[in-house]
């Protein structure tokens, strides 16, 4: 193996992205939009969600009750329905998803130290925000309800209302997160995003570039050389390595600077994982093509590839450890979650090498691994 082919083939490849545009355009636009499109469309965050009121009370107790709704920023209050037929077509709209329904004799009841009833009609069209909606209800309810409680016994004894509420929830809860202290998805979505970008576009870009030589005939001039297999894989990997690793750069840029993700690691760290993580996606790529003879067929097997990989055994919607059987022991085997883990560990944990080790090492080994079959399928002389 001579480095000057290597290099003169790398050059040859280099020329090649150059000139032609639509590689260019799925090298780095491709990524960047991916990442704009799934930062914003897989956020989980439920804020300034539409509430309306349909206040059949109207006094002055039941408008202190919906002043705890209002004023936080999980909700965008919209104003008070006259009648209970405007509720359906306001929700059925999309513009409230919440309504909060308190019915007569609210405040007295209160007053005579009785059980109010309120009724709150949430929007169940999306279960996952639903849910999260009905918490933070029952949560702002919760405190209402005890400031309520604290105030007529304040008067009935005379006591501060400070001293009475502290009577009534005499332990105080304290939750402190750690890593992702606001608890803003984003934090954990924008990172994964990288896990999953890198292995959608740099195997398809690999795959292409190798099947459109088969296309055009240009491999048999590749066939008739004197470029042995080893040297032909690395002049190929090179430069796509090099452009996709400008890719991850691009990728971390965005996430720092667009969505506002902390980076408290160590950049040496996320720059080997990631050098490993391309070598074991670029080698995909590679053995698709070898594999393949056309390009439609190699940007489906890779696009398929990577969606089942990045969905399914990455953690990326489900901790690996809540996978049961098989499905933990793929999850395990691939490099997709454990590239995952570095990209968490680095980006909020300021994990280092010491703690990353074996995730670079299961790297490290599927990169190994495929680079032998893809050296072990090459053939420069075909049967024909």
């Amino acid at each position: 193996m001579k480095a000057a082919r290597i290099v003169a083939l790398a050059r040859k490849e280099w020329r090649e992205i150059l000139r032609d545009r639509i590689y260019l355009m799925l090298a780095f636009a491709l990524p960047v939009v991916l990442m704009l499109v799934f930062g914003h469309g897989m956020s989980q965050e439920v804020e300034h969600v539409g509430l309306a009121v349909l206040d059949e009370d109207r006094s002055a107790t039941s408008r202190d009750y919906i002043d705890h709704f209002t004023r936080t920023h999980h909700f965008r209050y919209l104003g008070t329905l006259a009648s209970a037929e405007q509720i359906e077509p306001l929700i059925a709209s999309g513009r409230a998803r919440v309504i909060v329904r308190i019915e007569p004799g609210f405040a007295r009841d209160l007053h005579r130290g009785e059980a109010a009833q309120v009724q709150f009609i949430i929007d169940g069209t999306f279960t996952s925000p639903a849910r999260t909606l009905r918490g933070y209800v029952e949560a702002i309810n919760a405190a209402a309800s005890a400031e309520i409680r604290a105030l007529a016994l304040a008067r009935m004894s005379g006591r501060p209302i400070e001293r009475t509420l502290a009577m009534i929830q005499p332990v105080k809860l304290q939750v402190r997160y750690l890593y992702n202290e606001e608890v803003r998805s984003i934090w954990t979505i924008a990172p994964s995003l990288l896990m999953l970008i890198l292995l959608m576009v740099p195997p398809l870009l690999m795959a292409v570039s190798v099947v459109r030589e088969k296309e055009t005939g240009a491999i048999y001039n590749v066939r008739c050389s004197t470029l042995t297999r080893a040297e032909f894989m690395l002049g190929k990997l090179l430069p796509n390595l090099a452009v996709s690793f400008a890719n991850a750069v691009m990728l971390w840029g965005v996430a720092v600077a667009y969505f506002g993700v902390p980076f408290k690691g160590s950049p040496l760290v996320l720059a080997a994982g990631t050098a490993l993580y391309l070598l074991g996606t670029c080698a995909l790529g590679l053995l698709i093509s070898l594999l393949v003879r056309t390009q439609q067929a190699a940007i489906i097997i890779a696009t398929l590839t990577a969606s089942i990989v990045a969905t399914q055994f990455s953690g990326l919607f489900a901790p690996v450890d809540s996978m049961t059987g098989v499905n933990q022991w793929i999850a395990r085997v691939l490099p997709a979650s454990h590239y995952r883990d570095i990209v968490m560990g680095t980006f909020l944990k300021r994990s280092g090498f010491e703690l990353l080790a074996a995730e670079f090492a299961w790297i490290a080994g599927f990169a190994v691994v495929l680079l032998v079959a893809c050296l072990a399928l090459f053939r420069k002389r075909t049967a024909t």
